[in-house]
């Protein structure tokens, strides 16, 4: 494995100092994308989804568990499967108590959906120890409509914004082959008893992901530290909510 170049303080401090520039870009440019994020449209959803979890079926509204906002994290696992994917069981081993509660005093609720039997997922839960809300979506259409299990029998296939064509033209025609799964967060936002889809994000753009801070920057409200934005935010939200059509 290749080491740093080993230099004089004053040589490593001005190069951190240069670094230092384009880090300082990253985050405004960061802060910046975030904000067109919170801007974006919401989608009402009109199908009732049951799940089944811990406690029974639940409907999509119950994930929310009283709350805001929902961040479901499409976790892959296929029926057939004995175990979980191992990339989305490394990014859940992260999922924390404290994550948990810092996302709760922001009145956003983290929940984990997979296409798997809840036989499958409570032996898979307790395997690794795990505590958080992990629901099966088993028989219904959710990972499909959100684009989580492809399978163009099914549905038409579509993946990270692309469709058949243009998963094609970007060499990514196997995925148009027999069903698989796909990794992926979906953001929602309850209010005035309806629901409202804000965000999803697939592929690379899930790697990011970790603490807090990184999860609510997806969701519709954002961080709510500075108190005056995020109230006028929620204000605007509730108010845009009667226009849309029941």
């Amino acid at each position: 494995m290749s080491l740093p170049e080993i230099v004089a303080p004053q040589e490593w401090r001005a190069a951190r100092i240069q670094l230092l520039a384009e880090e300082k870009a990253m985050t405004r440019a960061r802060d910046a994308l975030s904000t067109k994020r919170r801007l974006l449209p919401m989608v009402r959803v009109e199908k009732d989804y049951l799940f089944e979890g811990p406690s029974g079926r639940a409907s999509l509204t119950d994930l929310f568990e009283g709350r805001t906002q929902l961040i479901v994290q499409h976790f892959m696992f296929d029926p057939s499967w004995d175990d979980g994917c191992p990339s989305c069981t490394a990014a859940s081993d992260e999922i924390s108590a404290g994550l948990l509660e810092h996302l709760w005093a922001r009145d956003t609720t983290l929940a984990v959906v997979s296409r798997a039997p809840l036989a499958k997922i409570e032996r898979y839960k307790a395997k690794r120890g795990w505590t958080f809300p992990w629901y099966s979506s088993h028989g219904t259409d959710f990972n499909y409509d959100f684009h989580v299990t492809l399978d163009k029998t099914i549905a038409p296939v579509e993946f990270n914004f692309r469709d058949e064509a243009e998963l094609e033209q970007a060499g990514m025609g196997w995925m148009l082959e027999g069903s698989s799964e796909q990794p992926g967060y979906s953001v929602f936002l309850r209010t005035e008893g309806r629901v409202f889809h804000t965000y999803s994000v697939y592929a690379r753009g899930t790697e990011w992901l970790g603490g807090a801070y990184a999860f609510l920057d997806l969701t519709a409200l954002g961080r709510q530290e500075d108190w005056e934005e995020p109230k006028d935010r929620a204000q605007a939200v509730r108010a845009a909510v009667p226009s849309f059509s029941s």
